[in-house]
């Protein structure tokens, strides 16, 4: 007995017909032809070899399987039914779990000034906020989205760019260090400072990146300070331990106090902004929906 082509609407159809004793009016109730209808319960009928109906011209009514078979499809129907209104609440308030990877950058520099709003706005919706440097597959992680930078986003997705357009990366420390140490002219002179490096979680070391007259340089930072965590190595070049290589953004603050202070400016290279991208094959989830809208409707 084959049930695999068996729907929620051959069953409901069941359950109109008896309710109307009538296939038109049925029918009408469904918004279908009664012709389709009709085709629909033979279907069924040839599909469960069972007769479910007795009709003549002028009237139907449920055979002995048919009144066994709706006995027992009516609470599953029902049951049915309270699942998938229960889900479509997901689809028009915004509620649940929203699972989005990030770096630490782009967590720091797009998250800070919006979640106050986005826990007023979205009190029945959690942000789980996953932070991984390295580029992870979103489908197999279980994620809704990830954010990074636009230039990193896999072809095959949906990206959305958020947060500021541009942002650079900045040779900083505190005043007292460099009173103390001397102030670098180039990137060169950096092998004579104690530099605070950024470690990812794959154990390479973060490269500091320059450009000079279009020619592109990279050094690695060396100093006795090695962190896996942006904040700490900005406490670190707050407290005159040594020179730190943070983006613009998230140490703008520290920068308008003078709790820091930034230097080779003529080597600063501009990168584009952060984007949030998702699968383009999925519906997208209200949740994630109203976290693009306060994203990229926010003033960075």
């Amino acid at each position: 007995m084959k049930f695999s082509k068996t729907t929620l609407f051959d069953l409901r159809a069941v359950m109109a017909i008896e309710k109307h004793r009538n296939f038109r009016k049925a029918a009408q109730a469904l918004g279908i032809s009664p012709s389709a209808l009709s085709n629909s319960i033979s279907a069924l009928e040839a599909s469960i070899g069972v007769r479910l109906f007795n009709r003549t011209t002028r009237s139907v009514y449920l055979s002995d399987a048919g009144q066994s078979f709706l006995q027992r499809i009516n609470p599953v129907v029902h049951e049915l039914e309270q699942i998938l209104e229960t889900v479509s609440e997901f689809r028009d308030t915004p509620k649940g779990t929203l699972r989005i990877s990030t770096s630490e950058v782009a967590a720091r520099i797009i998250f800070p000034t919006v979640l106050d709003k986005f826990s007023e706005m979205y009190p029945e919706l959690t942000l789980d906020l996953i932070v991984q440097e390295q580029l992870v597959d979103i489908v197999s992680e279980g994620m809704d989205a990830g954010i990074r930078l636009k230039e990193m986003v896999p072809k095959d997705m949906i990206s959305i760019p958020i947060g500021p357009e541009y942002f650079r990366p900045l040779v900083v420390a505190s005043p007292c260090y460099f009173e103390k140490h001397g102030t670098p002219s180039t990137p060169n002179d950096l092998i004579h400072h104690n530099c605070i490096a950024f470690r990812f979680n794959s154990g390479k070391i973060y490269h500091w990146e320059f450009i000079n007259n279009g020619i592109f340089t990279e050094i690695k930072p060396i100093g006795n300070l090695i962190v896996n965590n942006h904040n700490i190595a900005i406490d670190a070049a707050k407290s005159g331990s040594g020179i730190a290589y943070i983006n613009d953004w998230s140490i703008r603050n520290e920068l308008a106090r003078g709790e820091l202070v930034s230097v080779l400016s003529n080597y600063e290279i501009t990168y584009e902004g952060m984007a949030l991208y998702f699968p383009g094959h999925r519906l997208i989830p209200s949740g994630l929906r109203a976290l693009i809208n306060l994203l990229r409707d926010h003033a960075y």
